[in-house]
């Protein structure tokens, strides 16, 4: 009887080691590390280290801007807010002529502490911070719209919801491409020398 369990024990040890032994070289084999780049990029979410994917100023969205895909995100809002000139307030206020108009007053809507103390007027810079994120913009807001996180879509908002306006505002310009940094130097030719000047055309000394 002892014999027989200790051959037991002794094969269930040796199963024990060999599962142990086979899960340490599974996790070698198989090892899993973070790939170099990404695959399924989610619009509207920039990677990590990939500078260059830093969202441009909304001026750059507006200036090609589709108000016929604005009324189309607007739909989105139509469950709360109505945008025709005198319309009722819903669960958001009416949002006829709403650029120019004092943020979070007006119309006789219950705005939320959090944005009616925030000042100001709405704008195109300040609407498009808060479509994008309602509760970062105004943290306390009783608005539960999680925010547009791509801004060609806020941009064809903000055009559609500035026609919806007795004088539409002027579209902003886009600022202009950053200029090469200064002091740049022309490159040198293949050969390393410098160019000679072209004959009887000696470059001037600097005045």
């Amino acid at each position: 009887m002892d014999d027989r369990f200790n051959t037991i024990a002794g094969w269930v040890l040796f199963a024990g080691i060999v599962a142990l032994g086979a899960s340490v070289v599974t996790s070698e084999i198989f090892h899993g590390e973070r790939p170099e780049e990404m695959g399924y990029p989610i619009e509207g979410v920039v990677l990590e280290g990939d500078g260059n994917a830093a969202e441009q100023p909304i001026e750059v969205f507006l200036a090609k801007a589709d108000v016929a895909k604005g009324a189309q995100i607007f739909n989105k809002c139509a469950a709360c807010h109505t945008v025709t000139k005198g319309g009722p307030n819903g669960l958001g206020p009416n949002l006829w002529d709403t650029l120019g108009e004092p943020v979070g007053k007006g119309k006789g809507f219950a705005f939320s502490d959090a944005l009616a103390k925030k000042g100001g007027t709405w704008n195109f810079h300040n609407l498009s911070e808060w479509l994008s994120s309602p509760r970062e913009f105004a943290p306390g807001t009783k608005m539960t719209f999680a925010g547009l996180g791509n801004p060609q879509d806020r941009a064809n908002l903000i055009a559609y919801l500035n026609q919806q306006d007795p004088g539409p505002l002027p579209i902003p310009a886009a600022p202009a491409p950053a200029a090469p940094a200064a002091g740049a130097e022309a490159a040198a030719p293949a050969d390393g020398n410098a160019a000679a000047p072209a004959e009887g055309n000696a470059a001037a000394p600097a005045q």
